[in-house]
């Protein structure tokens, strides 16, 4: 039963499979779907074991705790949001998950600061928010991305795919109901990119 002001999020794989969580009920967090989370870690699974994550606009953390659980072996979350980050730090605790870091911190103020390569970023502001340009052009410039690293980035059907860093590509992009969801990758690894398609082609999505 969630508390009052909180809400709920189940884990769909890996260690914590079927753990559920809460999340604080702050005005547009709204988790990624279970459906779309599936589809995303699918595609995302040759590259999760031993990867470092970047999970921005952390909300409810279900990408960062999704990725967690499937084998990264570290998670870096950031949310401004005090309500969301001490329940995101709750939930560490809860699951004793010494490889998850949540820091209350403004997203594009990060960005600014000293950098560390990540392989895999998550990139879900609220649909209103006109950030996600900024923030693409600050991973690519700043030396926040590892050679090879995907970019998950979720945003309105109708506002579509921010303007990307020259050679960024989409190797994958959905649409569902009033979400657009893509995941992107920056040049360096073509071996990761092909068992990313290969893997995504055998789960039969398109």
């Amino acid at each position: 039963m969630a508390r009052h002001g909180t809400r709920q999020l189940r884990i769909i794989g890996g260690r914590w499979r079927g753990r559920r969580l809460r999340f604080a009920a702050v005005r547009h967090l709204r988790p990624t779907s279970d459906r779309n989370r599936e589809t995303l870690f699918n595609w995302l699974q040759p590259r999760l074991p031993g990867a470092r994550c970047l999970d921005l606009f952390a909300g409810s953390g279900a990408l960062g705790f999704e990725a967690a659980s499937r084998g990264a072996a570290e998670v870096v979350m950031v949310e401004q949001a005090r309500a969301a980050v001490s329940i995101l730090r709750d939930n560490v605790r809860l699951l004793g998950a010494d490889n998850i870091h949540v820091r209350q911190c403004d997203a594009l103020r990060l960005l600014d600061g000293p950098s560390s390569e990540f392989d895999i970023v998550f990139l879900d502001p609220p649909f209103e928010s006109t950030m996600l340009e900024a923030c693409c052009a600050r991973l690519d410039q700043r030396g926040w991305l590892h050679p090879g690293a995907c970019i998950y980035v979720e945003t309105g059907s109708r506002q579509g795919l921010p303007a990307l860093p020259a050679g960024w590509t989409v190797w994958r992009q959905r649409t569902a109901g009033q979400v657009l969801y893509a995941l992107l990758r920056v040049p360096g690894n073509e071996q990761a990119g092909h068992d990313i398609l290969q893997s995504s082609d055998d789960t039969g999505e398109m």
